[in-house]
């Protein structure tokens, strides 16, 4: 039987892998003459005994082999690999018996592989450089009845052939490890930009074992700031140029907590909001990760270390679970407005003459327009150009609407995010092919964007030689 003290040390190892996202390999043993190849995959997987009832039964495990150096297309777009041969990999769970299920059956691609029991062996024969094209397939593992918190096994990966130097692998397996999923949050009622939220951020452990050891990591984009300075926080602040950014928060807590229980802060905490902002992205996650493992985690950004108060971890009374999530996000303010406006221009021109007209873009706030859940796609708005005109030059962000359903003779579009004080000119060239007094066009949105402040603003008009004095 396994030690709680194992156990607890590969707790430890499961939850800062989740949270680092990155795996530790082993290193490869060169032999001279003989190609060097690693199995990668994870380090560790843990096995709910609640799994998600819309889990798609996906691979937890997936395996591959790495080669030295990177796959590089010939001048026809092939990849050739650097090894012909036959090699052979083996998949042992063995001591996985009584521990979970084991499916192979996506294990080794189209060629499959021989299984015994808990052992798989796979056969191929090509080893390409690097990683990408060496694919040996995934492994599931589920819990059955037998199950329980606390349970713990390997699955060992080795290979051999000829004129290769294998490096295996191991995935340790753990069953019931601590699952912290977080408070699901709302925005509060009445909440305006520049506001201050105080985030009753809190978890519920829903594993089957507890352990000692809490990270809290909290982010947020542009228009959203972290004005506390608790002493056991660190804090690494967007790139100033980097619109789509985020501004990070890690908190460390060396306290322990019990399975099936919840903790919450001490305090709230604080979330500040710009003047501009405007569904700007928050996310939080507390992760089962020990306080000396801690410097890793640092090491990953430019974190600044925090000079105030502590913020601790207390018990709080048994929660919903309904209330809690594995991805805890939020969007705010959502109540906050834009100003887009367009403009066109007043010109007189003769038959004959090639004039440029410009069409003004402008957002006069208060907020910016970011469309962070889309990617960042842009917004579009058309032209119609006054009649008796050929266009001569376009911008180059607005095409011709030479399709069915066209709402105009050119639509443009606009990158987001937009700044909250952002302008820009489309300039097009116009020749005069006939001349109409008050000849006009327009700039215009197909439709009034939510929080438009000021939709009055949202047309301008195009005129050539209009009437009376201009």
């Amino acid at each position: 039987m396994t030690s709680l003290a194992a156990v607890r040390r590969t707790i430890c190892a499961f939850a800062l892998a989740a949270l680092a996202g990155t795996a530790l390999a082993a290193p490869a043993s060169a032999q001279e003459e003989l190609l060097p190849v690693s199995v990668v995959g994870p380090d560790s997987v843990n096995l709910s005994l609640q799994p998600d009832p819309g889990e798609p039964g996906e691979p937890q495990i997936e395996l591959g082999l790495r080669a030295p150096g990177e796959p590089v297309p010939d001048e026809n777009g092939v990849v050739y690999p650097i090894h012909q041969g036959d090699y052979t990999v083996r998949v042992d769970a063995s001591s996985l018996a009584g521990v979970a299920a084991v499916d192979f059956s996506r294990l080794g691609g189209w060629r499959g592989c021989s299984v015994d029991g808990l052992v798989a062996t796979c056969s191929d024969y090509e080893i390409y450089a690097g990683q990408d094209y060496n694919d040996l397939g995934g492994i599931r593992l589920d819990v059955t009845d037998e199950s329980a918190a606390g349970d713990f096994g390997t699955i060992s990966v080795t290979a051999a052939g000829e004129g290769l130097a294998f490096t295996g692998h191991t995935v340790d397996v753990l069953v019931g490890g601590p699952e912290l999923r977080m408070k699901q949050l709302a925005e509060p009622e009445g909440f305006r930009a520049g506001d201050t939220f105080q985030a009753p951020l809190s978890f519920r452990n829903q594993g089957g074992l507890g352990g000692k050891g809490v990270v809290l990591r909290v982010s947020g984009t542009r228009g959203l700031s972290f004005p506390g300075t608790f002493g056991n926080c660190w804090y690494d602040p967007r790139d100033p140029d980097d619109l789509r950014g985020w501004s990070t928060a890690l908190c460390a807590f060396d306290s322990e907590f019990a399975a099936g229980a919840t903790y919450g802060l001490s305090a709230p905490f604080p979330i500040g909001t710009a003047a501009f902002a405007l569904y700007d992205s928050m996310s939080y996650s507390f992760s089962a990760v020990p306080a000396d493992r801690v410097a890793d985690l640092l090491a990953e950004g430019d974190y600044q270390p925090g000079t105030g108060p502590e913020l601790g971890l207390v018990r709080l009374p048994d929660a919903d679970p309904a209330g809690y999530t594995q991805y805890a996000e939020m969007d705010f303010p959502t109540t906050n407005t834009f100003d887009l406006d367009l403009t066109g221009e007043r010109l007189r021109a003769r038959k004959g003459q090639t004039v440029s007209v410009d069409v003004g873009f402008a957002n006069h706030g208060p907020a910016w327009l970011a469309l962070l859940r889309s990617g960042g796609e842009p917004i579009s708005f058309w032209v119609d150009l006054p009649p008796g005109t050929t266009t001569t030059t376009a911008p180059e962000d607005c095409r011709a609407a030479d399709w069915e359903g066209a709402e105009g003779d050119y639509l443009c579009n606009i990158d987001t995010p937009i700044l909250e004080d952002a302008s820009r000119t489309f300039t097009f060239g116009l020749r005069v092919d006939e001349v109409i007094k008050n000849a006009t066009g327009r700039a215009f949105f197909a439709y009034t964007m939510p929080n438009e402040g000021n939709p009055a603003n949202d047309v301008g008009e195009i005129v050539l030689n209009p009437r009376g004095r201009h």
